[in-house]
C-alpha cells in the first residue's frame, strides 16, 4: 500500500478539483520551456549613436584649460626650498624680534642633477647650521655660468642666500 500512494503521488496532481495525470519528466520539460523563453524574450535597444558605447558616437568635448594645474615640465614651478612656519616667522622678524640668521650660509653636499636651462640645481646636502637640517633640495642658481662645471655626483660646497633661498657661489671640492 505504501508502494501504490507513493507512485500515485508522483503521477497525480489536482488542478482545479479534478485529477491530471501528469507524468514528472513532462512536467519538469515544461517548466524548463517556460523558463528558457522567459530567459529569451527580452532584447535590449539597439545603440543609438547618441550612447557613448556606441563606435560612431560623437567625442567629449575637450574641458577647458586650466590656470592652476601644471601640465608639463616647463609648465611645474621652480623646486623651491621648504621652511616650516617656525624658520619664516623667525627670517622675517616675527613678535618684533629681530632676524638671528646672517644673510648667507654654507653647505656642502653632492649634485643629485643640474638644470642649465633652469639655473636650478637638486643637491642632497648636509645639515646647514641655523638654517635648515640635511636634505635634498632644489636651489636656483645666481648667476646660471656657475652651473656650467657641473654634473650628477660632484661634491660641492654652496653659498647659500639665506633671504631669496638661492645659491649664489659654487665651489666643487675633490675628495
Amino acid at each position: 500500500m505504501l508502494l501504490q500512494n507513493r507512485s500515485a503521488r508522483r503521477e497525480l496532481e489536482t488542478w482545479g478539483g479534478t485529477i491530471v495525470r501528469v507524468p514528472w519528466r513532462l512536467a519538469c520539460i515544461a517548466s524548463l520551456c517556460v523558463f528558457i523563453g522567459c530567459a529569451t524574450a527580452y532584447t535590449p535597444p539597439a545603440l543609438t549613436t547618441q550612447h557613448p558605447a556606441h563606435p560612431e558616437a560623437p567625442t567629449a568635448p575637450e574641458p577647458p584649460s586650466s590656470s592652476t594645474l601644471a601640465y608639463g615640465p616647463a609648465d611645474r614651478p621652480a623646486l623651491q626650498p621648504a621652511f616650516s612656519l617656525a624658520q619664516r616667522e623667525m627670517s622675517h622678524g616675527a613678535h618684533g624680534a629681530a632676524s638671528t640668521h646672517s644673510p648667507s650660509a654654507v653647505g656642502e653636499g653632492k649634485v643629485i642633477t643640474v638644470m642649465p636651462e633652469k639655473s636650478q640645481i637638486i643637491v642632497d646636502h648636509k645639515d646647514i647650521p641655523g638654517v635648515m637640517g640635511a636634505m635634498t633640495m632644489g636651489y636656483t642658481v645666481t648667476p646660471p655660468s656657475l652651473l656650467t662645471p657641473l654634473k650628477a655626483g660632484d661634491t660641492i660646497r654652496f653659498t647659500l642666500d639665506t633671504q631669496t633661498q638661492t645659491i649664489i657661489n659654487i665651489e666643487k671640492l675633490h675628495k
